[in-house]
């Protein structure tokens, strides 16, 4: 099967969608996306790069459930925050590739 352009016209091609796919991704890196756990009492901010900006533990359910639920409650927003996160940054290169999913994307 011969196809237009050849085999260099594909490279070219996979190479501008690379370009293209890391473009979007530095300019969303800051992107922030904040969930919470335990009722709202625990939130967490993370990037679309994929880093914890904020934790935010209300006071009063500190001091009534303790630190060891506190903290459970941290690492389900954290990894509820991280799971949209890379769900949106997804979603966005998806755009660029035309819904194909290319493995090693995110």
């Amino acid at each position: 099967m011969q196809f237009r352009g050849g085999m260099n016209e594909l490279m070219r091609q996979a190479a501008r969608m690379q370009r293209k796919i890391e473009q979007t991704k530095d300019q969303l890196k800051d992107t922030q996306v904040t969930t919470s756990a335990v009722g709202d009492k625990v939130k967490a901010t993370v990037t679309y790069g994929r880093k914890v900006v904020r934790i935010e533990i209300d006071p009063e359910f500190l001091a009534s459930e303790g630190i060891e639920l506190a903290l459970d409650g941290a690492c389900a927003a954290i990894n509820s925050a991280l799971e949209q996160a890379d769900k949106a940054m997804e979603a966005e290169l998806e755009k660029i590739t035309g819904g194909v999913k290319l493995p090693g994307l995110v």
